[in-house]
């Protein structure tokens, strides 16, 4: 007869299984067309392709249906010369209660000479408590064109999540033939918060970054600013935004109390920059 104490088993936060995922993709010109030359996935990320004309579209899949403290996904995306691509997500990003370690993303974009890419992931949706640290690097050719659009969304608005204290940290740097041409960080510590004060979101809890890096960005500011001006001039929740050219780029920042109102704003500047409307997706 063994008389010895039950084992128990304690899982902590640092002891739980981590989630790491990681794709790598790379585009070439194939003909008229662009096509997915090598492409690479591990863990709960995986990659398809829906069928497109000229330019190729890939789009992100997490198995694992958001990501939670601890979690860590790479992904690499390369356009080759003279090739095009749009890569975007399945769905809105969900980044879960974090206890400890932050959920972690990191982005590598690489577009040779002649070659477009367009970043534009659905939103990342950060729930109360969630804690997310990413960083994005991009190298470009001199005569290459990078659109990146990245929105946040605070909160499950609605099931009237409003008051989120959740924490973003965000990192970019931008090259241009091998020059630093954009360099940002980002900290929102306490979202909700700080998303409160009248000069940083006054209220909103949608917030988003356009960055077009291409030979005619400036001269394309303008019809970015317009389209956004035309979404904040139609009846609805408030949305405000500052838009500008500099440098061989143009950039927008655009926030909202309502991730609906954003999303139209974003599909706008898309249209606008681009010629051709939002990914099949994001419909």
């Amino acid at each position: 007869m063994n008389d010895a104490a039950p084992i128990r088993l304690v899982a902590d936060s640092a002891s739980r299984q981590r989630a790491r995922g990681e794709a790598r993709v790379r585009f070439a010109r194939a003909g008229a067309r662009s096509a997915p030359e090598r492409a690479f996935e591990t863990g709960g990320l995986r990659l398809r392709f829906p069928r497109s004309d000229a330019e190729c579209e890939a789009v992100l899949v997490n198995t694992g249906g958001g990501m939670a403290g601890g979690d860590r996904a790479k992904i690499a995306v390369a356009v080759g010369v003279n090739a095009r691509a749009l890569v975007t997500t399945q769905s809105a990003e969900k980044i879960y209660r974090c206890e400890g370690e932050p959920a972690r993303v990191e982005t590598r974009l690489l577009v040779e000479p002649g070659g477009s890419l367009v970043w534009a992931p659905q939103e990342t949706l950060l729930f109360e408590k969630a804690s997310l640290t990413r960083r994005l690097d991009a190298e470009l050719a001199a005569d290459a064109s990078l659109l990146i659009v990245e929105a946040a969304v605070f909160g499950r608005l609605a099931s009237g999540e409003t008051d989120v204290a959740a924490e973003l940290r965000d990192r970019w740097r931008i090259r241009r033939a091998g020059r630093l041409v954009f360099a940002e960080a980002l900290r929102l510590a306490d979202a909700a918060a700080a998303l409160d004060r009248p000069a940083v979101g006054a209220g909103a809890r949608a917030i988003a970054t356009i960055l077009c890096v291409a030979p005619d960005a400036e001269a394309q500011a303008p019809n970015l600013r317009a389209a956004l001006e035309s979404v904040a001039a139609e009846p609805g929740e408030p949305l405000d935004f500052g838009a500008s050219g500099f440098d061989g780029m143009a950039v927008a920042r655009v926030v909202s109390p309502s991730p609906s109102r954003l999303r139209v704003a974003l599909i706008a500047a898309m249209l606008a920059l681009r010629g051709r409307e939002a990914p099949r997706v994001w419909a």
